[in-house]
């Protein structure tokens, strides 16, 4: 039967390789699910009308069996009054439907075979979809998780040769680079500025010096010529 082959097909299929090829494990995941369920419903009508056969072939075969019964007791009637013409329409009579009635039977038995092997398959897929969707959010979860990771290294540029990481390295050793020179500069022209502090101050002490000299070279000699 056709609801059995798609249920044979659902049964045995990969989802974990269904998920890793989808690009949407999330999306697939549902479409797995819904796909089953579909099945599931279908499987229960399938299991229902099948049922509905078992239990009216049971009616048949028990209704040819007591018109067979009657028939039976028609013919010995039949018989008792010295009619053997009515006795003997009533025994065949008596026999197809006796007939008729194992035929029932034998169909009957194949229908509840077939009925047991679609309530063992619908359990079996009901199980399924209780597992799915035991096993969806964990799923889901997982790839969420997965893709926030992929995006952290593709933001990171972990992910790149040359990466945004080192890019940012070789930034930060220039910027310390262009500080060390920036503060050597520095260094520089402040002792430049003591430098010449000192040598100003030597020079204005040279002076001072000669000044007084000169001072007391030429109030000496005032002093003398008078």
């Amino acid at each position: 039967m056709s609801i059995l082959d798609r249920l044979s097909r659902l049964l045995r299929a990969n989802v974990n390789d269904l998920i890793s090829k989808a690009e949407d494990p999330s999306k697939i995941i549902e479409q797995t699910l819904r796909d089953m369920r579909d099945a599931y419903n279908q499987a229960r009508v399938e299991v229902a009308g099948s049922m509905a056969q078992q239990a009216k072939l049971e009616r048949e075969a028990t209704t040819n069996r007591k018109l067979s019964e009657e028939y039976g007791m028609k013919a010995e009637e039949a018989m008792r009054g010295g009619n053997e013409d009515l006795a003997r329409e009533a025994l065949r009579r008596k026999q197809n439907h006796a007939d008729v009635a194992a035929g029932f039977d034998d169909q009957l038995k194949l229908s509840t075979s077939q009925v047991d092997q679609l309530k063992t398959q619908l359990r079996a897929l009901e199980a399924k979809i209780d597992e799915m969707e035991s096993k969806q959010q964990l799923l889901v979860a997982r790839h969420q998780t997965a893709k926030a990771s992929e995006t952290l290294e593709k933001v990171s540029g972990f992910d790149k040769s040359g990466s945004a990481m080192s890019a940012f390295e070789d930034m930060e050793r220039k910027v310390t680079a262009q500080e060390d020179k920036a503060n050597a500069m520095h260094q520089l022209r402040e002792e430049g500025d003591i430098d010449a502090q000192l040598a100003n101050m030597g020079r204005g002490k040279a002076l001072d010096d000669e000044f007084e000299a000169l001072k007391r070279k030429v109030q000496g000699g005032a002093e003398g010529g008078q």
